[in-house]
Order: structure tokens, then C-alpha cells, then sequence
């Protein structure tokens, strides 16, 4: 009968990795401080060493901060070899669905209508895709006639975009940025567009004064 093997003495730092590696998620300092029954200022001085031990021993992971917590993931440089992994099970957003999604991360709280309205096409199809990757949810109601569903995005969407609050979403461009970055033919299609609003906005107007009473 074979000898059984040695238990190893795990120090508190490999607890550390093991728990960041079972719980996938990410968890906040307090939270793995009760699971390994440190105190938090113990636990975030580990997060920092395990860190600095990973970077040293050149390993594909790494301690990142997103959605208020600590997470273990995958460096930047092993994208191109993790990326095979979506050939079982291609879950890559369409450009219009991406497209969606960016409205809202920048909009939200935002309806439905409101999102077609800046898109200029329905969504309903990106919606349920966002829906059903657990992006975005429905986050109240807009105190509006109908009380349409308002939508946000969720701690699913900052772990996906490796980003630890909606504050760290970068700025949008101003009008003058985004214009100055568009060619011919899309400055054409803007002069358009902004030309016909005008116009429609005109209408309005004229529209708005002639109902009013005499």
C-alpha cells in the first residue's frame, strides 16, 4: 500500500490564491479577510505580495481590482492564446450590440426609446442579447407617462471591461473631437443630418405657435 502523500503546510498567501481562484468573482478586502480570518489591512498587504509574486515569477495571472473587489485574471499579453478558447463558444458582441451597450454604460439610467433615438433603429434584439449576457438590467422606471423600464449596466459588464466603477469609463468626445476625427464623406452625412434636425426642430416651432390661443 502506497505511502499517503504529505499535506503541505499552505501559507496564508497561498490561501489568498486559492480562495481568488475558486471564487472566479470578484471579492472585496473584507470579504476574503472573514474567509481567511485576517483582519483587513492583513488582507490587503497579502493582495499586494501575492501580486508582486505572480508579476515575479512571470505567471499568465494577475490581481486585478474591478467592480469594487479584488479578482484573479488572465494578463493582457495572453489574450491572443485565451482568445481560442471562445472557438468552442463564440459569445462576441455584434457591432450594433456593442453599440447598444456603450449608449447605455454612458446614458444609464436610459429607456429603450431613448436608446432608439440616439441609435436612429430599434433594439429590441441588442437588448435581449445584453439581457441575456447578464451586460445590463432593468435598474427602475422612469417617472414618465408609461413608466417605461430604465435600463443600466451591471458588475457583469465592469468585470468583462476590466474596469472597477463606471467612473473609470473614459470621457466622451465633444462635439468639435468627434467631428474633427470624421472624413469627407462622413462630414457630408453629418451636414446632413444636422441640416435636416434643424429643419425638423423649425417645423416644431412653427407647429408649437400656431396651437397656442389667440
Amino acid at each position: 500500500m502506497t505511502e499517503p502523500a504529505q499535506r503541505l503546510d499552505i501559507t496564508d498567501l497561498g490561501m489568498l490564491e486559492a480562495v481568488l481562484f475558486a471564487a472566479g468573482n470578484p471579492m472585496s478586502a473584507a470579504e476574503l479577510a472573514r474567509i481567511l480570518q485576517l483582519d483587513v489591512l492583513g488582507t490587503q498587504n497579502l493582495l499586494q505580495e501575492l501580486s508582486q509574486a505572480l508579476d515575479a515569477r512571470r505567471s499568465g495571472l494577475t490581481i486585478r481590482q474591478v467592480a469594487g473587489g479584488y479578482q484573479m485574471a488572465t494578463r493582457p499579453e495572453t489574450f491572443a492564446v485565451v482568445e481560442r478558447l471562445t472557438e468552442v463558444v463564440d459569445r462576441k458582441l455584434s457591432a450594433p450590440t456593442m453599440e447598444t451597450l456603450s449608449i447605455i454604460a454612458f446614458k444609464q439610467p436610459i429607456t429603450k426609446a431613448e436608446v432608439e433615438q440616439i441609435r436612429g433603429v430599434r433594439v429590441e434584439r441588442a437588448l435581449q442579447k445584453l439581457m441575456e449576457l447578464e451586460l445590463i438590467a432593468e435598474v427602475g422606471r422612469k417617472a414618465v407617462i408609461g413608466r417605461p423600464i430604465l435600463y443600466g449596466t451591471t458588475d457583469t459588464f465592469l468585470r468583462c471591461f476590466g474596469i472597477n466603477s463606471l467612473e473609470d469609463l473614459p470621457d466622451l468626445p465633444t462635439t468639435e473631437e468627434a467631428v474633427a476625427g470624421l472624413d469627407a464623406e462622413q462630414m457630408e452625412l453629418f451636414n446632413e443630418v444636422r441640416q435636416l434636425r434643424a429643419t425638423e426642430d423649425h417645423e416644431d416651432s412653427d407647429s408649437a405657435e400656431n396651437q397656442e390661443e389667440p
